[in-house]
């Protein structure tokens, strides 16, 4: 049985006529004659009592009417949900990311876009550190990561996209002796014991790209694997912590912030996937993230 055979039935069994119901099907009345035959054998007998004037169900025609229209509704629902997927108007994306992608707005402004193109897809987030966010993307575990770009070395075969740039503050105990000053410099900053965010603690990439200088002026330097982390030991008087301004959102008692006039680069916000991506909704949000400009 073909689902034209149970369509070319459903249009003589509504039009009570096989002349009317070839034209709403735009075929000829043999070839829709022939396909109700078709299915005729299949069912083992007549599905309509034909007269001179007016085509009449039989009591198999009965029987299969109703079961004719769900059967094609539900191959029409089929149908709509299997092209929604395609355009990526259904399915689900899974989102890892650093703390420093929500508190810049970055991960917020893009859900927020994508759900009003998307409203059918299902988001999921997990908070995960950088390399954490490459392998789940690189294995499948996740859709898309969101993370700054730490030195990271294994997004060979990933699209990448550079989202935005992170600049960068320090942050210190409130009563330790920059935390008087309205801003402070690399210098001032290279005098004291240093704290930084990284993906793996074993790490000095990471260092190296936002605190460009030989490995010997990099001596007194705590790498730690947390946002809250970093900003627990500058607060408890452990050192100055090197951290994205948007960190500044984040209270903790004993903890302040202060610019860096002369602020090395911060590292790109980086959003990751993967080039043969066959998820049309996670395709779609990665069609619909910025570029900077």
């Amino acid at each position: 049985m073909e689902l034209r055979h149970l369509r070319y039935f459903v249009a003589v069994a509504d039009e009570r006529h096989f002349g009317r119901a070839a034209d709403l099907m735009h075929v000829t009345q043999s070839t829709l004659s022939a396909q109700v035959q078709a299915l005729e054998r299949e069912v083992g007998g007549r599905l309509f009592s034909r007269t001179s004037r007016r085509v009449e169900l039989t009591e198999a025609g009965e029987q299969l009417l109703p079961e004719a229209r769900r059967a094609l509704a539900q191959a029409d629902r089929a149908l709509q949900a299997a092209r929604w997927s395609v355009r990526g108007e259904t399915g689900a994306v899974r989102i890892g990311f650093s703390g420093v992608a929500a508190l810049q707005g970055v991960l917020s402004e893009d859900l927020r876009g994508f759900r009003r193109a998307r409203p059918r897809v299902g988001l999921s987030l997990t908070e995960l550190p950088p390399a954490a966010q490459v392998q789940g993307v690189r294995d499948g575990s996740l859709d898309i990561g969101y993370c700054p770009d730490l030195g990271l070395a294994d997004t060979d075969g990933l699209r990448v996209v550079r989202r935005a740039l992170t600049p960068m503050s320090v942050a210190v105990r409130s009563d330790h002796e920059l935390a008087s000053r309205a801003s402070v410099t690399t210098a001032d900053v290279r005098a004291h014991d240093l704290i930084v965010f990284a993906s793996r603690e074993e790490d000095e990439t990471v260092l190296a790209r936002l605190w460009p200088g030989p490995v010997e002026d990099r001596s007194g330097v705590r790498l730690v694997g947390s946002t809250l982390g970093v900003l627990a030991l500058a607060a408890a008087g452990e050192g100055v912590a090197l951290v994205p301004t948007a960190t500044e959102r984040i209270t903790l008692p004993g903890l302040v912030y202060r610019p860096l006039r002369d602020a090395p680069a911060g590292p790109d916000l980086l959003v990751l996937g993967r080039h043969d991506e066959t998820s049309g909704a996670v395709r779609a949000y990665l069609d619909t993230v910025p570029r900077p400009s």
